[in-house]
């Protein structure tokens, strides 16, 4: 199986019309194993997230994914098929890759009926400039793991793994999520942590003042200085808390809410 061309995103208009509820959420981590989160997020879908006009996924939807042809396995079906539904309802469906679902496609984006957002990409949320990233670029004090990010975000690395049999792919991806599982153990919580040096450098460049990322899986609003310049951080939980949190825009202001709530 061959990666097919991604479709392109739409860049950054700084006319847009006004949002009346953009919801942002990240590392929900869906697996048939892990049926609590499932049930939690499909409820969602069905309740809060039908009532926003956007709704941006910033990465690793999906625990893991080995490609394309495992769309029509039962479980990622019924993920996909409640997208299609919330686009159906006039809901804008935006959807990054993450660490662990970076092969997501073409056909997953179609199928969906989902915008691909490249990763960092800048949004105007109402008349402010908003920079998303999933939040691995980031974590720069981690050498090992960067190396391993570039190496299987090159196109040839995932052209070559995605002409394997499937079920080779998903016994690949299972041992190296072991071996990153056992790497955790030896990684102090600062190291696998975002660099803030990392953080001012990727806001300065798209002169923007409010970032909202996910992956480090540590929910929190952080406010600094850049400058004389007053920004601040948003950082998205992972959906394996009993409280699952995400964050809504609702007249330019942003806050936390509880995706279990209806």
């Amino acid at each position: 199986m061959s990666r097919s061309r991604m479709p392109s995103s739409p860049k950054l208009k700084c006319a847009e019309s006004r949002v009346d509820r953009a919801i942002f959420i990240s590392d929900i981590h869906l697996s048939e194993n892990e049926k609590g989160v499932s049930a939690l997020f499909l409820s969602f879908m069905g309740n809060q997230a039908s009532s926003a006009s956007r709704l941006y996924i910033l990465g690793d939807l999906f625990d893991a994914w080995a490609g394309d042809d495992d769309l029509d396995d039962p479980f990622n079906r019924k993920v996909v098929e409640s997208l299609e539904r919330l686009v159906k309802k006039g809901v804008r469906l935006h959807v990054m890759h993450g660490n662990r679902d970076f092969l997501l496609g073409r056909s997953f984006f179609e199928r969906a009926g989902a915008v691909h957002l490249p990763d960092p990409y800048l949004i105007d949320l109402n008349g402010e400039k908003t920079l998303l990233t999933h939040g691995d670029m980031l974590c720069t004090a981690d050498a090992e793991y960067q190396a391993f990010r570039k190496e299987v975000r090159d196109e040839s690395w995932q052209s070559d793994f995605l002409m394997q049999p499937l079920f080779m792919r998903k016994e690949v991806i299972s041992r190296l999520r072991e071996k990153s599982e056992e790497k955790k153990q030896e990684k102090s919580m600062e190291i696998m942590d975002v660099d803030q040096e990392a953080v001012e450098s990727l806001m300065r460049k798209y002169d923007c003042s409010r970032l909202i990322h996910g992956h480090t899986h540590r929910p929190a609003r952080h406010q600094f200085l850049m400058g004389a310049l007053s920004c601040e951080r948003w950082v998205l939980g992972d959906w394996r808390e009993s409280s699952a949190l995400c964050l809504q825009g609702e007249d330019g202001k942003l806050d936390f809410v509880d995706a279990a709530n209806r």
